[in-house]
């Protein structure tokens, strides 16, 4: 008697991991190549040729060329700096308004929170001259609060966070009262905790949106000191005129391993407060 095996897929599956396999190729093939150009002579870019694996190593020189020849580890702590502070304070703002949206009842909220939808679809684009001119007006230009200060309420967090906080169980939060605890502090050590896989989901797209920002902080940074990450790139790219490609490859490798890396620590979260979300 034969014996199925239990990894045996249907001719559906196996379609489906096929076309899985060639997006994630898609989407790993640019990393692929900045990592093998960033250990591969200048030469060979300009080959007719393409091969999988360099022809001529050149190990870390280039690696090595990247943090000692321009400021990269200083574009990292401003990128730090700046993603950071952006979201402390998204979350501090965020997450009353949510919870007020979604627990009280009071005159005008459905309004108040389809003023938030629409704020959604409000590129920071459209309010940019208005907030640079105010930025200026205080002379509070060149500095981590003009690169932070638009970011400060975010729109996404409340509606990200109101759905979730709708959820929560409305017995929860009438017990916690009866117990004669404040809403502060129903909030912050009760449905907070709770909601910790939405609000690491939300860093993540914090964090991710604002490291690669390159429209604001080009607008109102001047100094090399206070450069984020993707201005530190047009920065090296200016300084090596364009030829150095492997280094430049490197530093871009630098920059973004950050962001992968915090994506791998947080990924179980991510993905749960993701499907969370979507369940609800």
């Amino acid at each position: 008697m034969s014996v199925r095996s239990p990894y045996r897929f249907r001719p559906g599956q196996l379609l489906a991991h096929l076309v899985l396999l060639f997006l994630a190729f898609l989407f790993l093939f640019p990393f692929y190549v900045l990592l093998v150009t960033s250990v591969r002579t200048p030469q060979e870019l300009f080959t007719p040729d393409f091969h999988w694996l360099p022809v001529e190593f050149t190990g870390l020189r280039y690696y090595i060329q990247s943090v000692t020849h321009s400021p990269v580890l200083t574009f990292m702590k401003n990128g730090v700096v700046v993603c950071a502070g952006i979201l402390i304070v998204q979350l501090l703002t965020a997450i009353p308004c949510a919870y007020a949206l979604a627990k009280y009842e009071f005159r005008g909220r459905d309004l108040l929170f389809a003023t938030v939808l629409f704020c959604l679809t409000v590129p920071i684009q459209a309010p940019a001259l208005p907030l640079y001119l105010g930025l200026n007006a205080m002379g509070a230009l060149d500095s981590y609060f003009a690169m932070m200060a638009p970011f400060f309420l975010s729109v996404f967090a409340i509606f990200l966070f109101r759905q979730t906080f709708k959820s929560y169980p409305d017995e929860i939060i009438q017990a916690a009262r009866l117990d004669g605890m404040s809403e502060g502090a129903i909030l912050w050590t009760i449905v907070v905790p709770a909601s910790l896989p939405a609000i690491a989901a939300f860093a993540v797209f914090s964090v991710t949106a604002h490291w690669n920002d390159l429209y604001w902080p080009l607008i109102v940074v001047r100094s090399n000191e206070l450069m984020t990450p993707p201005l530190g790139l047009a920065y090296f790219t200016d300084v090596e005129s364009g030829e150095n490609y492997g280094a430049l490859m490197a530093t871009a490798a630098i920059l973004t391993a950050p962001l992968m890396l915090g994506f791998l620590l947080a990924q179980r979260h991510f993905i749960r407060g993701i499907t969370t979300m979507g369940l609800k």
